[in-house]
């Protein structure tokens, strides 16, 4: 859980929140711990590039583990889109905006300077709480569950 050097890390997106409902993430808070956030964008399942007309590519542990659900995922990445277009921002960064305002650190895989460019301008992202309930209410409706084979739910 929360370990010796006073930081932890565990899977936490509009997806998988247990770490949240097991109280994970509170006591993180109360203790002056820091939570850092992986799988925020599920693996870009969250960043909008992705859809039924443009899958992950078939025969990957992304295209196993996201492809069939993708559309599921669409009234959640419409609302990050809508919510997006008040910043200028993608559904990615809203996701990751989403993480910063919960109190996590988030931890984003990056290739590209634009996805580093982008990552630093959800920092400046404020969601209203309206907007963070709806997206979690959103992430709780796909119903959508794909935690790999080395994550555990809490």
């Amino acid at each position: 859980m929360c370990g010796y050097a006073a930081h932890t890390y565990k899977t936490y997106s509009l997806l998988h929140r247990s770490s949240e409902r097991a109280g994970i993430l509170n006591y993180c808070k109360e203790n002056s711990i820091t939570f850092y956030s992986y799988m925020v964008l599920e693996q870009g399942a969250l960043t909008g590039h992705y859809n039924e007309e443009n899958p992950f590519p078939a025969g990957t542990g992304r295209g196993d583990a996201y492809n069939p659900h993708l559309k599921k995922l669409e009234v959640l990445i419409d609302e990050m889109k809508t919510i997006g277009t008040r910043f200028d921002a993608s559904p990615a960064q809203i996701a990751t905006a989403w993480a910063i305002a919960k109190g996590t650190l988030p931890i984003i895989g990056v290739n590209r300077v634009r996805q580093v460019e982008e990552a630093a301008k959800a920092v400046r992202i404020e969601l209203t709480a309206e907007e963070i309930s709806r997206l979690e209410r959103l992430g709780d409706e796909t119903g959508v569950h794909t935690l790999r084979e080395w994550e555990k739910e809490m």
